[in-house]
């Protein structure tokens, strides 16, 4: 039976991820502590609105998309403290926390930053700068779809690709919250109808439509691996694809490492 291999949330969009034991499940699709902040463009530090809700464009702020050198730091977020901790390799780049002072200091320090990649020249976009830090860090809200959605993909799918390509590829690479094993290459992009993952019932939306987001070695932040042509061109893929969106059914839940995964199309 497919089990739950690794869970992961991602407090600050693009950034670093947090593997967890388990997952709280929201109501509204969204895992509870995930994308709760976000590094935004000068121009688009407020929210649009599509289908009646919140809605913030991955490619109005900061992301591995077009920041890919993003990748070289790690960031941890104390959630009790609502700190933020950046840094490269030994060095600190900032450590502040979200009052008025620290978020400036955090923006400063990502902009001097990427002001020295290879990803510098996007700073100088319409718009683009000051960097503004949203997010209350508590409310899960910055979410590349309006809807919110839980991401899963399997192991094995992952491993395929691995074994396709010279770059390194694992799992970090596709930023799911949810990891199986235990299922075929590929198997969860043909699930269909509801899936139950220990005690939550989710539905089964769509399969994940890739972005240059995968190319980003998660150590180097160099793109190192043409995924989205390796998915079109090796696995006849119509779209660059892996994983699925699923939404909660039933209020939400808990979700936890080892959780069994099962499939009921006909419920």
């Amino acid at each position: 039976m497919p089990t739950v291999a690794a869970l992961y949330r991602y407090p600050v969009k693009g950034f670093t991820p947090e593997r967890r034991d388990e997952l709280v499940v929201q109501a509204d699709g969204r895992i509870a502590g995930d994308r709760v902040l976000a590094f935004r463009f000068a121009t688009a530090s407020e929210p649009e609105m599509r289908d009646g809700r919140e809605y913030w464009p991955k490619d109005r702020g900061l992301a591995l998309m077009e920041f890919p050198s993003l990748a070289r730091l790690r960031l941890t977020f104390d959630h009790v403290g609502l700190r933020v901790r950046l840094s490269v390799g030994e060095r600190v780049v900032a450590d502040a926390g979200l009052d008025p002072a620290g978020r400036r200091e955090l923006e400063e320090a990502i902009t001097s930053f990427l002001a020295e990649t290879s990803d510098a020249r996007r700073l100088a976009g319409d718009g683009v700068l000051p960097l503004r830090l949203v997010g209350d860090g508590v409310t899960s809200r910055f979410q590349d779809r309006p809807a919110g959605f839980v991401s899963l993909h399997g192991a094995a799918s992952v491993e395929a690709v691995d074994a396709a390509v010279p770059a390194p590829v694992d799992d970090r690479r596709f930023r799911s919250n949810t990891v199986i094993g235990g299922t075929a290459p590929w198997e969860e992009l043909s699930w269909a109808g509801r899936v139950r993952i220990g005690e939550v019932w989710f539905e089964v939306q769509r399969p994940i439509g890739r972005c240059a987001a995968i190319m980003a070695n998660p150590d180097t932040g160099e793109r190192d691996a043409r995924l989205l042509r390796i998915l079109t061109t090796q696995f006849a893929q119509d779209e660059a694809t892996l994983g699925v969106l699923l939404l909660p059914l039933e209020g939400g839940g808990t979700v936890r490492v080892g959780d069994a995964v099962t499939l009921d199309s006909t419920r």
